[in-house]
């Protein structure tokens, strides 16, 4: 190995959804394995690049390129992907690289292909109730799958050995868990790190009741439509705190009564480690509807309650956040329920799982 240390490579990102999993994996490896030389490989997107070394590890640019959707792309997509792949196969030689972690996504999808060619241990996370299209190419060749939810089974080959170990979520949500705090009056509109633009044209024609109501709203808009949404509000008469993007998610999550999201594997594994209620609405357009899928499990348990924008207008909609926000007793039975369906312990079980295979073969490599 390169340096004499063990190295392992994370592969994936392009969303938050699918980086910060990762990140807390990679968080809690550092702790078991100082002495570890981390990497994240990804597509390059500038937030991704800054979250990676704020968290104090190394970055990698890999070219990839998502599934095309029409036909005279293909030869873009075989040609960028197949760059990235034999540029990571090239790293992983070269950087005597123990194991990789995939974390989902066509960005994932070069630097797994890799680390298959090189016969090296690779895991992959999987956050979503139906597994998306590169971990179900990957799954049959991977050494383990770490899933969200018990239903991914019934979609992978058999022989996949599969581990159903909740979604890793970073410590500073796991610290929320040691206190229960009361609940403000706050609603937050959340629709992933880029926004969502369905919400951030729904709820502004909804807020004055809201804020009527002595609720505040705090609404994470995505940079692209901060200040389309800042006018929308203004011209619906309602005062509302909105920002790009959330810093400290996991303090405000915990003090919020009532929040109104997407429905991403990764933001329902956080909102049970801080027991916030949720009116989940997925996004229409996510692959193979995988967020409905996810809104579904966690509704069945009564932690949330789906909203399907496709068949909800915003009157409607204006009528279930105001319903909800006035019956504090439904809150509390969701909040209870939310924290029921919490995995604390995933983001360490998996660090030990790939520190176990990455050892593994580091010690078979030696001896070679």
């Amino acid at each position: 190995m390169a340096n004499n240390k063990l190295h392992i490579v994370f592969a994936g990102g392009g969303t938050l959804g699918h980086l910060f999993p990762g990140l807390a994996v990679a968080e809690q490896l550092a702790v078991a394995e100082p002495s570890a030389r981390i990497t994240f490989a990804g597509g390059g997107r500038e937030c991704e690049r800054r979250l990676v070394r704020a968290h104090g590890f190394d970055y990698l640019l890999v070219a990839c390129r998502a599934w095309p959707r029409q036909p005279w792309a293909a030869g873009r997509f075989i040609a960028g992907n197949a760059a990235g792949f034999l540029s990571a196969r090239r790293f992983l030689r070269r950087q005597g690289v123990a194991a990789v972690v995939g974390l989902g996504g066509f960005v994932s999808a070069p630097v797994a292909k890799a680390a298959e060619s090189r016969k090296l241990p690779l895991v992959l996370l999987e956050q979503n109730a139906f597994p998306g299209r590169v971990n179900r190419w990957l799954a049959p060749r991977a050494t383990l799958v770490c899933a969200a939810f018990d239903s991914v089974r019934s979609w992978l080959p058999r022989r996949v050995k599969l581990l159903v170990t909740g979604t890793p979520v970073r410590s500073s949500f796991e610290r929320s868990m040691e206190v229960e705090s009361a609940r403000d009056r706050l609603l937050v509109v959340l629709g992933g790190s880029r926004g969502a633009e369905s919400l951030n044209h729904a709820v502004p024609h909804f807020a004055d009741r809201i804020v009527k109501a002595g609720w505040r709203i705090v609404h994470q808009s995505g940079e692209a439509d901060a200040a389309g949404t800042r006018e929308r509000y203004r011209s619906c008469g309602a005062y509302v705190e909105v920002v790009a993007f959330i810093e400290d998610m996991p303090s405000l999550l915990a003090r919020a009564g009532l929040v109104v999201c997407r429905a991403g594997g990764t933001t329902l594994a956080e909102l049970a480690l801080t027991g916030t209620p949720a009116l989940a609405c997925p996004y229409p357009h996510a692959a193979d509807d995988h967020q409905r899928r996810n809104a579904l499990e966690f509704a069945a348990a009564g932690a949330c309650i789906l909203v399907d924008q496709r068949e909800t207008n915003e009157s409607r909609f204006g009528d279930v956040v105001s319903a909800l926000i006035a019956d504090a007793e439904q809150r509390k039975r969701m909040s209870r329920a939310m924290r029921s369906l919490a995995r604390p312990e995933a983001a360490g079980r998996i660090a030990e799982l790939v520190l176990q295979a990455s050892v593994g073969n580091a010690v078979r490599g030696a001896g070679a």
